[in-house]
């Protein structure tokens, strides 16, 4: 899959999350991860995510972690992580 092909539908994803309030550069499934311990409905949601991406282990948590450690940037941006 190229680079375009992955990045469009992050970026959606990304526009979705921010029409409900969230982070601008986060995912929904980064957002489930990190608060999947503040409510059942935030809990439900990311195994949700989890099971609609069934292929990819621990995708919500995977998703956190590439926020966390910058892996959406180009690799020029991301600095010494």
């Amino acid at each position: 899959m190229g680079r375009r092909s992955r990045q469009i539908p992050i970026a959606v994803d990304q526009f979705v999350n921010t029409l409900f309030g969230g982070w601008a550069d986060e995912t929904i499934s980064s957002v489930a991860w990190r608060k999947r311990c503040e409510s059942k409905g935030w809990a439900f949601l990311r195994a949700l995510i989890d099971t609609l991406f069934f292929w990819q282990d621990n995708h919500c948590r995977s998703a956190w972690e590439s926020e966390l450690y910058r892996k959406q940037l180009p690799p020029e941006l991301r600095g010494n992580q």
